[in-house]
């Protein structure tokens, strides 16, 4: 099985957002890091050379394939701002109407400049998501005689949190 190339490393969040050569976008990065942080109660991290996460969660796939992954994150592209929503975006219809101009991917929010976004939505999408993928890492690590099984194509989130560490 592949070696994840993503991982949490002890490299300096600080030093990796002063680095960032475009005024604006690391002002977005200070600003998304903040709005972060306040909700998540977590330290920053770097995960890998270009991605800032907050707390961790433990996934398997049915394929054997297993890693460590933050809850929320968030990485300052040099075209755009990716924030990592890892529940995914369906079940927030009404706050991706709202927050403004972006893409999507399957866990990833695309957004240019903050200046575009509706920050207090992008506020409750980032709150609801880490309230779902704590729900969800609940939820996985009870004992499988305790919940219905059902196929699923997400990862099966272990729980684990930045305290347990």
């Amino acid at each position: 099985m592949a070696e994840l190339k993503t991982k949490r490393t002890r490299a300096s969040v600080s030093a990796f957002l002063k680095a960032i050569p475009d005024a604006g976008r690391r002002k977005d990065a200070m600003t998304v890091l903040r709005l972060m942080q306040t909700i998540t109660k977590e330290r920053p991290a770097m995960w890998g050379t270009s991605v800032v996460g907050f707390g961790v969660y433990h996934y398997r796939y049915a394929s054997g394939q297993e890693g460590d992954w933050p809850l929320v994150g968030f990485s300052p592209r040099t075209s755009n701002l990716t924030v990592y929503i890892m529940p995914g975006f369906k079940q927030y219809g009404a706050l991706m109407e709202k927050l403004g101009p972006h893409k999507t991917g399957v866990s990833c929010l695309y957004v240019r400049s903050l200046d575009d976004i509706h920050l207090p939505t992008l506020r409750e999408l980032v709150r609801r998501s880490v309230r779902d993928m704590k729900q969800l890492v609940r939820e996985r690590a009870r004992p499988d005689t305790a919940r219905r099984r059902r196929p699923s194509s997400r990862p099966r989130a272990v729980a684990r949190s930045e305290r347990d560490r």
